[in-house]
C-alpha cells in the first residue's frame, strides 16, 4: 500500500495501480548542485598513502549524527613545506564525497599554514551546499586540520630520533 502511494506521489503509477513508464529522474527535481554531481561522479584524488611515511599527514574525522567518515591525507615536501599531493577516502553521502574531493584539489600546491585558512564556508559556497549538508564541508575543513596536525606531530617526533644518530656519527 505504501509503495503504491509513494509511486502515485512520484507520478510513477496511476490511481488504479498501473505503472507509468516514466523515469524517476524526469519527475524528481535535482537536489544537488552541478559541482557536487561533478565531484561525486568524477571524484579527484581518491585513494590513500602509507600512513607510516613521515612525509604523510593523515586526518580521520567523522560525524556521528549522519555516519559520514572522511580520511584525508597530505604528502608534504619536507624541504619546502609545500603539499605536493593529497588523497581521500570517504564513506558518506554525495556532499561528503564532493567536499573531500574539493578539499584535496584545494590543498595541493599550498604551504602548510596556507591550507589552514581554508574554511568550510568556502567549500560549501563552491559546491552550493544546502544548510542541511553544511556538516559535510565542516568535515572537510576538520580533516585538513587533522592531517596538518598529524604531519606536524610526526615531524616533531621524527627530528629527535634522527638527531641522535647524527650526533653519534659526529662523535665517532
Amino acid at each position: 500500500m505504501l509503495r503504491l502511494a509513494s509511486k502515485r506521489v512520484l507520478g510513477l503509477a496511476t490511481r488504479d495501480g498501473q505503472s507509468v513508464s516514466r523515469p524517476a529522474q524526469a519527475v524528481l527535481p535535482r537536489f544537488y548542485h552541478e559541482n557536487v554531481i561533478d565531484h561525486y561522479n568524477n571524484p579527484r584524488n581518491v585513494g590513500s598513502f602509507d600512513k607510516n611515511d613521515p612525509t604523510i599527514g593523515t586526518g580521520l574525522v567523522g560525524a556521528p549524527a549522519c555516519g559520514d567518515v572522511m580520511k584525508l591525507q597530505i604528502k608534504v615536501d619536507e624541504k619546502s613545506g609545500q603539499i605536493v599531493d593529497a588523497r581521500f577516502k570517504t564513506f558518506g553521502c554525495g556532499s561528503a564525497i564532493a567536499s573531500s574531493s574539493v578539499a584535496t584539489e584545494w590543498v595541493k600546491g599550498k604551504q602548510m599554514q596556507e591550507v589552514l585558512t581554508i574554511k568550510n564556508t568556502e567549500i560549501a559556497k563552491h559546491l552550493s551546499l544546502p544548510p542541511v549538508k553544511l556538516h559535510c564541508s565542516m568535515l572537510a575543513e576538520d580533516a585538513i586540520k587533522a592531517a596538518v596536525k598529524d604531519y606536524e606531530a610526526k615531524r616533531s617526533k621524527g627530528t629527535i630520533p634522527e638527531a641522535a644518530p647524527v650526533e653519534k656519527a659526529a662523535d665517532a
